[in-house]
């Protein structure tokens, strides 16, 4: 469609609002996690059981919380955005595994999955133009 075809010009446009948008929901989606003590950190570092790692759980739980807290903000900034996606990818795949080793179906998983995918995905774009990390 011909009137659509003009927003190819706005690429990086697009990158900066994907990248605030997605910073701002890791930080708040990560923040109580981290917030969360020993407790909270063990039961979310209980997942990583699904990959066949069950030492360790807080510290899992509470790099998890890190993770998307300060990955988010990173994001946000576009700064060392390529490797926070790849850890965000990983957290995700581990969060994928947990809904789906639950029991919860694929249905259940669904948001883990669309997140990775996202985060792989922009890990190969990069954080365009408007971003701390530009060259």
């Amino acid at each position: 469609m011909a009137l659509l075809a003009s927003l190819g010009k706005y690429r990086n446009t697009g990158l900066l609002m994907t990248r605030i948008g997605l910073g701002i929901m890791l930080m708040l989606h990560g923040y109580p996690k981290l917030l969360g003590g020993p407790e909270k950190w063990e039961a979310i570092g209980g997942a990583m059981k699904y990959v066949g790692i069950d030492f360790l759980p807080a510290v899992w739980g509470l790099l998890a919380g890190a993770t998307e807290t300060f990955g988010g903000f990173l994001i946000l900034l576009g700064l060392a955005f390529r490797p926070v996606c790849l850890l965000l990818t990983f957290t995700m795949a581990i969060a994928t595994s947990m809904h789906l080793n639950n029991n919860e179906g694929i249905m259940g998983a669904s948001q883990a999955i669309e997140m990775g995918v996202v985060f792989l995905g922009l890990a190969f774009i990069g954080p365009g133009t408007f971003s701390v990390d530009k060259k």
